[in-house]
């Protein structure tokens, strides 16, 4: 047993996009230690071959679901249950120690001082801070704790559903025994705004160590102008701009080229995407099909593309476009003709009754005594 290396799981071929940029992330700042990579039978065979080429360990495990629908409903997110799969991390027992990121994180300056922490050391979350982000995580790996916190799951569960909540209830005593095991928020910037978060943001992200893009804000999902290169982050979140750049960046460097569209999913539509020309019908598509994917999660961009103004400006462009309609005949009853007939013999009554007033007083005048004066 010995060595370090950085850890992180995909699920399917469209989380390892995420951990194929999040590991030349690694490689780009310089990182002296080892990249492993956990994948599911969900991952296709050449999927893992350019993961492979990357990592130095790729290693298949079993699917581990929390089975917990219940607590899962809570975070309106039944996918989370298959995070407990994470806990094979703790199985890599060829490495003394080992540092945990999720597929959609991103390193952006060098930060390999983590491996000088203890177990479990993670950083707050900005939902709880009393309660850590196992976004990234630094862990010693054993069978024995493995076995440990799988039989704990077992019992007690996880009060989110997923591995989160289950990490903190195992390590329960994070928040307060050991203020060391509490890293900086720069090693796990979760990219959700408060009110707060902005200003801090301005003051100490240029320190930023690791991006979490969580929720709506994952890279993959944001709209990407093929033609000009640059990508535009969700509504409200300006500041993420050049840190989702910096994901695309990569991704059109070093990933985009060992795609390909036999691939599965996001993945597979992603590799015929043409880079320097505008987007294509099938870009177009796979763009609202994502958007579509939003909306049904919930994921709804209100204050962006999303908005009201837009929809209306939608449906009137829309209407725009539909032929004009002739205007249809009013529709007549019995009882509408037979008042329009009646007010026609009622007009030809009139006429004919003024003509015989007119022939009357004419013949008065012929019948009347010409030229007839007074005498005195």
């Amino acid at each position: 047993m010995g060595g370090y290396a950085w850890v992180t799981l995909a699920t399917n071929d469209a989380y390892s996009l995420g951990a194929l940029v999040l590991a030349h992330s690694l490689r780009r700042v310089g990182t002296k230690y080892e990249l492993a990579v956990l994948v599911t039978p969900g991952v296709t065979s050449m999927m893992r071959e350019k993961l492979a080429a990357v990592f130095s360990l790729v290693q298949e495990v079993n699917v581990l679901d929390s089975k917990d629908e219940a607590n899962l409903a809570l975070l309106a997110r039944p996918e989370l249950g298959i995070t407990f799969t994470k806990l094979h991390c703790w199985r890599l027992t060829q490495y003394e120690k080992c540092v945990f990121v999720d597929a959609d994180t991103l390193v952006v300056r060098n930060c390999d001082e983590l491996f000088e922490r203890e177990e479990l050391s993670a950083a707050p979350d900005v939902g709880w801070p009393d309660c850590f982000n196992s976004g990234v995580f630094v862990f010693k790996p054993s069978q024995q704790t493995f076995a440990s916190i799988t039989a704990f799951a077992a019992a007690k569960g996880s009060f989110d559903g997923g591995d989160q909540g289950l990490l903190n209830m195992y390590f329960n005593d994070w928040a307060r025994k050991d203020i060391s095991k509490h890293l900086p928020f720069i090693y796990n910037m979760c990219s959700t705004a408060t009110y707060s978060y902005l200003p801090a943001f301005k003051q100490f992200g240029e320190d930023v160590r690791i991006i979490h893009f969580i929720g709506i804000t994952k890279p993959w999902l944001q709209y990407f102008d093929t033609l000009t290169g640059i990508v535009q982050p969700p509504a409200g979140t300006p500041h993420l701009q050049p840190l989702l750049q910096l994901w695309w960046n990569i991704f059109c460097d070093k990933v985009h080229p060992q795609l390909s569209p036999a691939m599965a999913g996001l993945a597979g539509a992603l590799a015929q995407m043409t880079l320097g020309e505008p987007r294509s019908a099938e870009q177009i598509a796979l763009e609202e099909h994502m958007r579509k994917q939003s909306w049904e999660q919930g994921q709804i961009d209100y204050m962006g593309r999303d908005s009201f103004d837009n929809i209306w400006k939608k449906i009137c462009e829309t209407l725009s476009l539909a032929p004009s309609r002739q205007p249809s005949p009013p529709k007549t009853t019995s009882e509408d003709e037979t008042k329009s007939e009646k007010k026609e013999e009622a007009e030809v009554a009139k006429e004919a009754n003024t003509d015989l007033i007119i022939q009357s007083e004419g013949n008065n005048e012929i019948n009347s005594p010409a030229g007839t004066e007074d005498s005195n």
